[in-house]
C-alpha cells in the first residue's frame, strides 16, 4: 500500500498523468420473473377491491388486504420485490379512492370485473408457477 502511494507520488511529482482505477460496474440488475407483471395487475386488483367492497357496503375489504399481507409475506422474492406489489396494492386502493366517494352501479360492475379478474390471474398464476 506504502509502495503504490509512493508511485503515485513520484508520478505526480513528475508531471506524469495519475491513472484512476475504473469503478467496477454495477451487477447487473435481476431479470424480472416471468410471472412479474402478473403479480403487479393482482396486487392492484386486490388493492381496487379492498376499498370498493367497503365503499359498497360488502364489509370485507379486509379481507382482501390480509389476502395482500399473505401475498407479500410468503413471496420468496427479494424486499423490493415484496415493496414493489405493496406499491401496486397502494395504488390500486389510492386511484379508486380518489375516484369514487360513493357506491355507484360502475363501482359494483368494476367490483364483479376485478374479482372476476382476480380469480383468473389467481387461478392461472398457480397453475403456470407452482413449484414441484
Amino acid at each position: 500500500m506504502i509502495a503504490a502511494a509512493l508511485a503515485l507520488w513520484l508520478a505526480l511529482a513528475q508531471g506524469a498523468p495519475a491513472v484512476k482505477p475504473t469503478p467496477a460496474a454495477p451487477p447487473p440488475a435481476p431479470a424480472a420473473a416471468p410471472y412479474e407483471g402478473d403479480m403487479l395487475r393482482l396486487a392492484e386488483l386486490l388493492g381496487a377491491l379492498a376499498y370498493l367492497r367497503d365503499l359498497c357496503d360488502n364489509g370485507d375489504g379486509a379481507r382482501f388486504r390480509e389476502r395482500m399481507a399473505a401475498l407479500i409475506e410468503t413471496d420468496p422474492r427479494a424486499q423490493e420485490a415484496r415493496d414493489q406489489l405493496a406499491g401496486a396494492f397502494n395504488r390500486g386502493f389510492e386511484g379508486y379512492r380518489l375516484s369514487y366517494r360513493g357506491c355507484t352501479a360502475n363501482a359494483r360492475e368494476a367490483i364483479d370485473a376485478f374479482l372476476s379478474e382476480a380469480g383468473r390471474l389467481a387461478h392461472d398464476l398457480a397453475a403456470r408457477y407452482r413449484g414441484g
